[in-house]
């Protein structure tokens, strides 16, 4: 029989527990720095997934993280044997120690980029949220790095009720400071997170409707909502027929845990999202595509059997709620995501577009353009050709079709940050 599991758009791969920080909302309860490292996967372990990985598909994009992976001594290594691998691999972290010498290290490796987190434009709420006096400067000092450096870099801001008044301003810091993306993430009450206090569920609804109008408008930045699948239902409601509305993907929204993401512990256990502690195996016992394509729980996932709200609602098939949340406060996987305050309708149900009859052609001319892509991102191109072309109620993607969205992504990243570094406030202007 052949096999017809599609491979995974993301893998995180938690390279450590160890960490310089102790934030009070770590998913992993990562320890300090000067932790027992016995037990992580060698380099050895981690170059064999990586070949696994790519075995499966060159289009999926690798996450580097921890713990702190800076703490990794092979990091620049493991960078550099993705990168032969055809792998597109991306660094989680905090930005302590995110310098010159080591930003331009794992550039000429190959990394494609850096998010970097940043819980608040108070350098003292966001040093105490971090656990770490000082640390929000060295977050300022990585920005500056990745820029003069022109590594391109994301921001991450986590949310709660008392930094969600800060989405706008960081929003336009991101701008500022050079960002390409900001990712706005939501607490999961699991590791060090359990005890802290998530966001309520009015806020959660003000905030990511606010995500939603800026993710709509904003040409200078892309700004996404992570662990909110809720946002498909908000870009409905905004427009239906704004292309990622209906998209069926990593850069569409929702939930792909299991059916297309997991993360990799660093003793090489598998769960299906970092939020998700349950292990359905390890890549030491197993090989990870055996995993990936037979694991009971991915495969509930993928087919998942939805209760309460989130079973009856018409966004189900886009959204699908948050997995982790009713499974951390009740053990229930397929429960409904308590932190969403929509009551269903009882409409017709909502069809991503990735199963919609009209099937959509490409000229040669267009195909040859997206050959010329780096494989590691050609999904997302081909995706967001054929949304537009959706949207625009036409069955083609043309070349000029392949233009038009080149000249977007050259308005919207430019050369990928300002010439200069801007003014983050840091001398008091």
């Amino acid at each position: 029989m052949v096999d017809t599991t599609e491979p995974p758009f993301l893998i995180a791969l938690n390279l450590t527990r160890r960490c310089n920080l102790n934030c009070a909302h770590c998913y992993l309860d990562a320890g300090c720095r000067e932790s027992d490292d016995r037990g992580e996967l060698s380099t050895a372990e981690v170059k064999g997934l990586l070949h696994d990985i790519a075995a499966q598909s060159d289009e999926t994009m690798v996450v580097f993280t921890g713990g702190e992976p800076l703490l990794r001594s092979d990091l620049t290594d493991l960078v550099a044997h993705a990168h032969g691998l055809g792998l597109m691999s991306v660094l989680g972290s905090n930005g302590l120690g995110l310098n010159d010498r080591r930003v331009n290290a794992l550039k000429a490796a190959g990394l494609q980029g850096v998010g970097i987190s940043l819980d608040s434009l108070e350098p003292a709420d966001h040093d105490a949220f971090r656990g770490l006096p000082g640390s929000w400067e060295q977050a300022m000092a990585a920005f500056d790095a990745c820029r003069r450096n022109d590594l391109r870099f994301q921001i991450h801001f986590s949310v709660t009720d008392d930094t969600a008044h800060e989405l706008d301003n960081m929003i336009a810091f991101a701008k500022d400071v050079g960002a390409f993306v900001l990712n706005v993430f939501f607490l999961v009450c699991t590791g060090r997170g359990e005890k802290v206090t998530n966001i309520s569920a009015q806020t959660y609804e003000q905030v990511m409707r606010r995500l939603t109008a800026a993710a709509r408008e904003e040409t200078e930045i892309m700004v996404r909502a992570k662990c909110a699948p809720h946002f498909k239902r908000m870009a409905w409601e905004l427009d239906p027929d704004w292309p990622v509305t209906a998209a069926h993907g990593y850069e569409a929204g929702g939930c792909l845990a299991g059916s297309r993401y997991c993360r990799i512990t660093p003793t090489g256990g598998v769960t299906s999202c970092p939020y998700i502690e349950d292990e359905v195996g390890s890549i030491r016992e197993q090989g990870f595509v055996d995993i990936w394509r037979d694991a009971p729980q991915f495969k509930t996932l993928r087919q998942p059997a939805l209760q309460g709200r989130c079973g009856a609602c018409e966004y189900s098939k886009i959204c699908g709620g948050c997995r982790a949340r009713p499974l951390a406060r009740n053990g229930d996987l397929m429960g409904e995501d308590f932190l969403c305050a929509y009551v269903p309708q009882g409409g017709p149900m909502i069809e991503p577009l990735g199963t919609a009859t009209n099937s959509i052609q490409w000229t040669p001319e267009a195909e040859e353009w997206l050959a010329r892509i780096p494989s590691f991102v050609r999904r997302f191109v081909r995706q967001r050709a054929e949304s537009q072309v959706r949207a625009d109620q036409r069955r083609e993607v043309t070349a000029e079709v392949m233009l038009e969205l080149s000249k977007v992504a050259k308005h919207r990243f430019g050369g990928g940050r300002p010439s200069s570094a801007p003014n983050t406030g840091r001398d008091g202007t």
